[in-house]
This record gives structure tokens, C-alpha cells and sequence, in this order.
């Protein structure tokens, strides 16, 4: 052995040179090989932003030991890295650079490692000026997996956990965006404008995650709905036929698999406490004076639920990244609004910033955000150019808010016959007698429920006539009408079953569903008075701008009966609801000052007309919709 050894030592000399540069070499090459990039979010910007500040995410093993540089005299502004080595986010300008195609280059010790592609991209032509929904519109809202299954081939999908299990009343159903787009007819036909879909991105829970609330990548579609070209595909589709697409924009929170949360950027990404913390729900607290730091604290930073991270909106970051994906998105879609899921539950300032930069680089875009609160004042507060917020120096930015005591008023008051003092029809009229809090009445979502609430149609046990009132109201007061898909043909659901039996699928949608509600041919002799009735009634809203943008007087109900009037200089619409069990005699000249030299009106439902000089008789639990001639 010594004496092979011996003759062999100047070899080993030399191997141990050679496998010493072989080391350094496999060294370099690992670590070029351990940063590539996994993640580049936002994938792409666009050119000509207002705000010329775009703020890139790149993501992969031990990127941030590398220096960064960029081609074509793009300017980098900034270089942020935090404790995670696997995050840099690079700040350049873009003011003044055309579209194109540009490179980061990553570089050790001077030396290039590996690049990046980039580009920006050519924006629509007017798309900052993109008008978006209003007071004119009628957002019918759907949950994609519900509504209809265009595509049987992405009901399951490899990356994706839970699959297709339609006989589980909380799984996957296999609704998707291509069963969106071949009923787009139906809708409009509807008389829908708008349309609001709960979250299309992807979430990848184990289980209930058709609701899509707790979303797992929020650059991508999810696979079970179709893909980031099928949702561009489905505004085109829309915007063919003059129609909006509004999004559900989740800013509070993701879901505990989105990408992140399996390596976080920073640990001041989401919010966090030593043991896990639950939102106590009362964001009254937010402006209330009285209210304990610690109590504000839990209502922000506590988590919506354990599957759902609290996103941390104070940390720099992770705010610049929602407002650019937002944008990104309203670009990349042609997007025509967004809902905001749980506006309030976020840190006050900065749910701000994150509204006004939407509506700093889009002038026209409406964003109406869900503040469930129990009075108009609370209500009030987060809509934009408060008085009210104005107290304490506050301004959300938030255009429109979703009028959630007239959601309460109208789970009670059809069902209330003597309409005495505060009940039934009083309801619905001191609601209005708040409107003066609010700065802009005009831009309030007004609906009798939504995918979180008892279903009208279960709560008054598929009444028609109460249906028919609860319409009309939606359909002629102040603010944007929302129906929640399948009131339409009389669809029920309890929401004390669970949230299922409220998100039921809806007939037709599946091809061996036995009943096509799509159809009128389709549809039962009940479904269609649901539908006719509804489709009449939001098709006449359409031209009618007294209604859209007009003023409103209204009277004391009295006997259960509720007279308003809607009007501007060219025309007077006046509703009448009884909403007693008997049929009343309405002496109309107690409403003189809006009649005035009106002779007659004609309804809109029957096309009977009425005298209106002296009385008008109204049948129980009926309405009138008259215009004035």
C-alpha cells in the first residue's frame, strides 16, 4: 500500500489542484443554479402609467446576494431586500420608456450570472379614462362554480388540491368561466349591465374552496375556472355586448396556501401574534373615541380565519404589491370596477392609499367596498369625502359602499302587515331619512341579499308578490341595483344549513340538470313569473335617467302603503307599495307637490293606466310604477 501511494502522490497532488478549481466552479455554478428565478410578480407592466413607479418582485434561492442591473437606460430607483435571502424587490422608473422589452441582469462579484426578461406592454387606447359601472347599471351577481359548467375538462385539475365532487353540497361544483360566457345572453336578457363574480383567482385550500375567498395565487385564474386568457376572453365577450365586469378584490387577506405564505417575504408581510388571534369583528372601534388600543389592534391585525393570513397593509410592501396587482389587473382584463371583500377589516390608512392609487391612475373606475356595518353614520364614514370622517381627519377614497341597513330593513319589513310606527313600510322609509350622512347616495350598492346572506326567497317563503315589491324598490331608488343569481327564478336557500344551501347551483348549468332555467322553454311556469317580472321591470330601468341620476321625495307610509316619487326636469316616475293584506284607496292629493298637473300615470308592469288626480286604488301586497303624463 505505502508503495503504491508513493508512486501515485504527484497525481494526487495534481487532483487535489484540479478538484479544488472542480469545488469553486460546482460552488459558483450552485449558487447561479440556486437563484434562478421562481417568481416575477407583477409578470408584466404596461407603459404610460400615471404613477411611473413600478416596484418588481423577483423571487428564487438566495437571490438577494446578487447586484442588479437593467438594459435599455432604465433607471433603478431602489433596491429593497429583507431577512429572507429568496426576495428582492426592484424599484425602477418607467417614465418616459415606450413599450418594449427590456433585461435584469444579476450579477456576483461584478460577474454576470444569469438575466430576466421584462416588458412593458402597450396600454388600450382611452383605457385611463375607462368609464366604469354606475347608478345606470343593474351587477347581477354570480359565484362562478355555482352558475355553470362550460368546460367538464378543468373540473379537476393536477395542481389544484380538492377536486370535483358535485355531490358534496360544499365542494367543487365545476362552474367555470366559459359557463359564464355561453349565458352571457341570459343575463342580459336579464336585464343586467354588470356583472360581479366572487373571486375568479386561484385557491388552492383542501377543502371549500369553491368560494375562492382564500386565494393561493393572486396573478392566476384558477385552473378549475379556466385561465388568465379565458377571463380576458369574458370581458371582451361582455364588453361586445355593452356590459361590465367587476372584480372581487380580497385586500384584508389570502389563503394559508398562497405561495408566500410557505416562504414570506418578510415576517411583517401578514400580521402576526405570539398565539393565533381572531378578528373580533367590531370595526366600530375603528372610530370610535372610547375604543381600547388593543381591542382597534385584534379588529386589524386579528386573522379572518386560521385558513386566512391578515394581510399587514402598514408594511410598505406588501401594500405597494396589492395596488399593483390591482392595476395589473385592470389592464391585463379591461376591467370595469372592482368589489372590495371586507374593506373595513384592514388597516384604515392604508385600505386609503390603496384606493386612491386605483382611482389616481383610473379617474372614472368605481370601486364599492363591502362595509358591513348597522347604521348609516358607520356606513357613511368609509365612503369617500366623509363629513363624517371627516371629523377624525379621515378619508377612505372609497367611491361606493354597499347599503347594508336597507339590506336589514328589507329582510323584515315585507313581512310586517300593520305598519305601525316602525314596522313594515316604515322601515324602508326611515332608512332613506339617513341619506343626508352620505356623500354620494347615488353611488351606494342596494340589494336584498347577497352570497352571504338568508336567501330573500327563503326568508319570506317564495312569495312572489313580496318578491315583486322587494324588486321594485331595488329597482327605483337611489343607488345601483344588485340581484344575486337565481332570485330571478325563485331561488331559496337557508343560510342556518350552511353557506351552501345559499350558493345552491343553478339549473341548467350542468348538463344532466333536468331543469334548464336558461330557457324560457326551459324554465317552469313559476320560474318564468320570477324571470318575466324581473327581466321587465331592470330592461325599463334602462333609459330611464329620473331613475338613474333623478331626486327623490318621498311620504309617510301610512296604513302600509309607501309613496315615492322619482324625478329630474323631463320625467316623474311615482311607485306606490302596499304591502297590507288588503286592498287601500290612496287619496293622491296629499302628493300635489310632485303630481302637480300630471293627469295620469302609466304602470310599467301591466301598461294599465291610472287616474292620479283624485285617488288610486292599489291591491294588497302589489306595487305601481307610474310614469306621470
Amino acid at each position: 500500500m505505502y508503495l503504491i501511494m508513493k508512486k501515485t502522490s504527484p497525481l494526487l497532488f495534481i487532483n487535489r489542484s484540479f478538484l479544488k478549481k472542480i469545488t469553486l466552479f460546482l460552488f459558483f455554478m450552485t449558487l447561479t443554479l440556486n437563484a434562478q428565478i421562481d417568481k416575477v410578480e407583477p409578470p408584466f407592466w404596461y407603459a404610460g402609467m400615471q404613477n411611473p413607479e413600478l416596484q418588481i418582485l423577483f423571487y428564487g434561492k438566495n437571490i438577494a446576494q446578487y447586484q442588479v442591473t437593467v438594459s435599455n437606460g432604465i433607471k433603478i430607483t431602489n433596491v429593497k431586500r429583507t431577512e429572507n435571502l429568496n426576495y428582492i424587490f426592484v424599484t425602477i422608473a418607467t417614465k418616459k420608456v415606450v413599450a418594449s422589452d427590456f433585461v435584469f441582469t444579476f450579477k456576483n462579484n461584478g460577474k454576470e450570472t444569469f438575466t430576466q426578461k421584462y416588458s412593458l406592454q402597450q396600454r388600450r387606447e382611452n383605457s385611463a379614462q375607462r368609464k366604469s359601472f354606475d347608478s345606470s347599471d343593474m351587477m347581477y351577481l354570480l359565484m362562478p362554480d355555482r352558475f355553470a359548467n362550460g368546460n367538464r375538462n378543468n373540473d379537476s385539475e393536477n395542481t389544484t388540491q380538492e377536486k370535483y365532487n358535485r355531490e358534496l353540497p360544499g365542494g367543487r361544483h365545476g362552474g367555470d368561466i366559459e359557463g359564464i360566457i355561453k349565458n352571457l345572453d341570459y343575463i342580459s336578457e336579464l336585464g343586467a349591465t354588470t356583472i360581479w363574480s366572487t373571486p375568479l383567482c386561484e385557491d388552492n385550500d383542501a377543502k371549500h374552496s369553491y368560494h375562492t375567498y382564500g386565494q393561493s395565487d393572486v396573478y392566476k385564474i384558477d385552473p378549475r375556472y379556466g385561465t388568465n386568457a379565458d377571463y380576458v376572453l369574458l370581458a371582451a365577450e361582455m364588453h361586445k355586448r355593452d356590459m361590465k365586469l367587476v372584480m372581487d378584490y380580497v385586500t384584508n387577506h389570502w389563503g394559508i396556501e398562497h405561495w408566500m405564505m410557505k416562504d414570506l417575504p418578510t415576517k411583517g408581510w401578514i400580521n402576526q401574534f405570539e398565539n393565533y388571534t381572531q378578528t373580533n369583528h367590531k370595526r366600530t372601534v375603528i372610530h370610535d373615541t372610547n375604543a381600547s388600543e388593543i381591542d382597534k389592534k385584534i379588529t386589524i391585525d386579528g386573522w379572518f380565519v386560521p385558513s386566512m393570513p391578515d394581510l399587514n397593509l402598514t408594511n410598505p410592501l406588501t401594500l405597494k404589491y396589492l395596488i399593483q396587482n390591482a392595476i395589473w389587473w385592470i389592464e391585463y382584463a379591461d376591467l370595469d370596477g372592482f368589489r372590495v371583500d371586507t374593506y373595513n377589516y384592514s388597516d384604515p390608512k392604508g385600505i386609503a392609499k390603496w384606493t386612491k392609487s386605483i382611482t389616481d391612475e383610473y379617474p372614472n373606475f368605481n370601486i364599492v367596498g363591502e362595509v358591513w356595518m348597522q347604521s348609516q353614520a358607520q356606513m357613511a364614514y368609509w365612503q369617500k369625502d366623509s363629513k363624517i370622517g371627516q371629523i377624525q381627519n379621515y378619508n377612505s377614497y372609497l367611491p361606493s359602499v354597499m347599503d347594508f341597513t336597507l339590506y336589514e330593513a328589507t329582510s323584515k319589513a315585507f313581512s310586517e302587515d300593520d305598519g305601525s310606527w316602525d314596522k313594515g313600510m316604515i322601515k324602508l322609509y326611515d332608512n332613506f331619512t339617513n341619506d343626508f350622512l352620505y356623500p354620494n347616495t347615488n353611488n351606494m350598492l342596494v340589494f336584498v341579499e347577497n352570497h352571504d346572506t338568508n336567501r330573500f326567497n327563503q326568508t319570506y317563503g317564495n312569495d312572489i308578490r313580496k318578491y315583486k315589491m322587494a324588486m321594485t324598490l331595488m329597482a327605483t331608488i337611489r343607488g345601483i341595483p344588485q340581484l344575486y343569481y337565481g332570485s330571478e327564478i325563485g331561488m331559496a336557500g337557508d343560510k342556518n344549513k350552511g353557506d351552501a344551501d345559499i350558493r345552491q347551483d343553478f339549473p341548467g348549468g350542468w348538463e344532466s340538470d333536468q331543469n334548464n332555467a336558461f330557457t324560457k322553454e326551459g324554465r317552469t311556469p313559476g320560474q318564468n313569473d320570477y324571470f318575466d317580472f324581473t327581466s321587465k321591470l331592470f330592461n325599463w330601468r334602462k333609459t330611464k335617467a329620473a331613475i338613474h341620476f333623478g331626486k327623490m321625495t318621498h311620504y309617510i307610509p301610512e296604513n302600509n302603503v309607501y309613496a315615492y316619487f322619482r324625478y329630474n326636469t323631463d320625467e316623474t316616475i311615482m311607485v306606490l307599495m302596499n304591502n297590507s293584506n288588503e286592498t287601500k284607496t290612496v287619496n293622491t292629493h296629499r302628493f300635489k307637490e310632485n303630481i302637480k298637473d300630471f293627469k295620469t300615470g302609466k304602470d310599467v308592469i301591466s301598461e294599465l293606466t291610472f287616474d292620479v288626480t283624485n285617488e288610486i286604488i292599489i291591491e294588497p301586497k302589489s306595487v305601481l310604477i307610474l310614469e306621470l303624463k
